[in-house]
């Protein structure tokens, strides 16, 4: 007996069962199934006001998940890949900006865990951590006290990738 095919909202259900997933990330994932736009519309502004998608929760869930092993650049430039909103990324930035000195000292740590040796080890450990999104004056005052550090001044907070 052959399976009837999942209704959008079903998928929908199935997909936020899942994981948390932005609108425009459903949207996406679910446009290839909807008979028209106007549809796919209609159902995820349903899914929002019955609280099965939440701007706020993605937010919070993208942000558990990653955070932990990447800078502030990095977590927001992802955010702002699944179609967030500026003003909803806000009060992000300031938390992860207030903990990204921490989040890279451990991130360092378990990948390097000394001090670099000299200036091509110092560059080494500055790019792989710069690649993960961590700010420049954050990366310098981790590496500080080799005196291969070059010394240059920071913005107090820049969240552009």
């Amino acid at each position: 007996m052959a399976r009837q095919p999942l209704s959008l909202k079903a998928r929908a259900v199935g997909l936020l069962s899942r994981r948390e997933h932005s609108r425009a990330e459903l949207q996406r994932k679910l446009a290839p199934h909807a008979e028209d736009p106007a549809s796919l519309e209609t159902l995820l502004n349903e899914l929002e006001q019955g609280g099965w998608l939440s701007q706020q929760r993605f937010i919070e869930s993208l942000v558990h998940r990653r955070a932990p092993q990447l800078g502030t650049r990095r977590v927001l430039h992802e955010l702002r890949q699944h179609g967030l909103p500026e003003d909803a990324l806000t009060d992000v930035a300031r938390n992860l900006h207030r903990t990204e000195l921490e989040r890279a000292r451990e991130v360092w740590a378990k990948r390097f865990g000394a001090p670099p040796a000299d200036t091509k080890e110092y560059a080494r450990q500055y790019r792989y951590m710069a690649s993960r999104g961590f700010a420049p004056g954050t990366l310098r005052q981790i590496l500080a006290g080799q005196g291969t550090i070059p010394q240059e001044d920071d913005a107090p907070f820049d969240d552009s990738p």
